[in-house]
């Protein structure tokens, strides 16, 4: 038997107000499926009495449960394959310096569920920078039960087998019992944090790359602008922001410049406030301060400064030669023939545009 409508209209309401998740009237099997334990642990046979037990009791531990079960938590290690060849190849090359040198990385992976993400984009950067490159991974979800599984770096065989490869389970993984754990160098560089991408970020932003994979596509076009704003000025700018495969921020958003990178693209970040780029908007609800749980959240740094980077003059084209065009004489014209028009047939060379350098 599906829900009721107003049991389904309840918690299609509080879902978009908590985590600004669009649930979409057809999705009742969703919804029934995710809050079924949650109602039997309840003690609760149908949904339909747990959910009104929650209306009306009004705990926000209780919506919060709800809001946390119908979130998505699908992941797997190295997801899509294509953003992580497009941080070798695309942004690790436009992050460095004049001198070829990197600065000191800091990457958000947003919504980043149990881990394989900001994992997945540790080992990436080990393999191609050597494990002794200072890296800082902040990863945030809204689950708190998933971040502190996340936390752990403990997987199961099945998940290590789900676009992990072998070489690099070899390198950057440790047996551990039944499953494999993440190696403790590896682990170091990644601090897992509550966070609503509704609220404002609760830690100090200038981060050069921001994963923020599958989550635009939940949220409805007010909410995604807001979430992109947020993000925007959590950046360094000429950061990267990775987006899933079926997301962009065309026509949401003009402050990011598309660069495609193989099948997909990335977006580079404009500075905010510049022109051309929006004004932050506020989101639906007003942003909440969030207090870390205990164990699983750390204190996050204050990035320094990051060195300024001489920008090269670009030389002006230089103007091509004025071109010379010479007469043509008339055709003699034999006594008693009919006169021919006559075609110029002089050309003036076009000269070679001149390429200038940017960035």
């Amino acid at each position: 038997m599906s829900l009721a409508s107003d049991v389904f209209q309840y918690v299609a309401d509080l879902v978009q107000r908590r985590a600004g998740i669009q649930l979409d009237s057809g999705k009742e099997y969703l919804v029934e499926s995710r809050l079924l334990p949650l109602a039997q642990a309840a003690g609760h046979a149908r949904v339909d009495a747990y959910v009104r037990q929650v209306r009306t009791s009004a705990r926000a531990a209780d919506e919060q449960a709800v809001v946390e079960a119908l979130t998505t938590n699908e992941t797997s290690f190295f997801r899509d394959g294509s953003p992580f060849q497009a941080l070798t190849e695309e942004i690790l090359p436009g992050l460095r310096r004049p001198d070829g040198s990197l600065p000191r990385l800091r990457i958000w992976s947003a919504a980043c569920s149990t881990g394989q993400e900001p994992y997945s984009i540790a080992m990436t950067l080990a393999d191609a920078l050597g494990p002794e490159t200072a890296v800082e991974i902040v990863a945030t979800d809204i689950n708190q039960t998933v971040l502190d599984r996340a936390a752990t770096g403990t997987y199961s065989r099945l998940e290590t087998n789900r676009g992990l490869p072998s070489p690099m389970l070899v390198r950057h993984f440790e047996a551990d019992g039944m499953g494999w754990r993440v190696k403790e160098p590896l682990r170091r560089q990644v601090t897992f944090h509550r966070h609503n991408l509704l609220d404002a970020p609760p830690f100090v932003g200038g981060f050069d790359v921001v994963f923020l994979r599958n989550v635009l596509i939940y949220f409805d076009l007010p909410v995604k602008q807001a979430v992109l704003d947020r993000v925007l000025a959590a950046m360094r700018p000429g950061g990267y922001l990775v987006l899933g495969a079926a997301e962009t921020t065309i026509g949401l958003d003009d402050s990011w410049e598309r660069i495609p990178v193989g099948r997909g693209a990335v977006y580079r970040a404009g500075s905010p406030g510049t022109a051309g780029a929006p004004a932050v908007r506020p989101f639906l609800a007003a942003p909440r301060t969030l207090t870390p749980a205990a164990g699983s959240i750390g204190t996050l740094p204050r990035p320094a400064s990051p060195p300024s980077v001489p920008v090269r003059a670009v030389p002006a084209p230089a103007a091509p030669p004025a071109a010379t065009v010479r007469p043509v004489a008339p055709p003699t014209v034999p006594p008693g023939a009919a006169p021919r028009g006559v075609l110029p047939t002089t050309r003036t060379p076009v000269p070679a545009p001149v390429r200038g350098e940017s960035r």
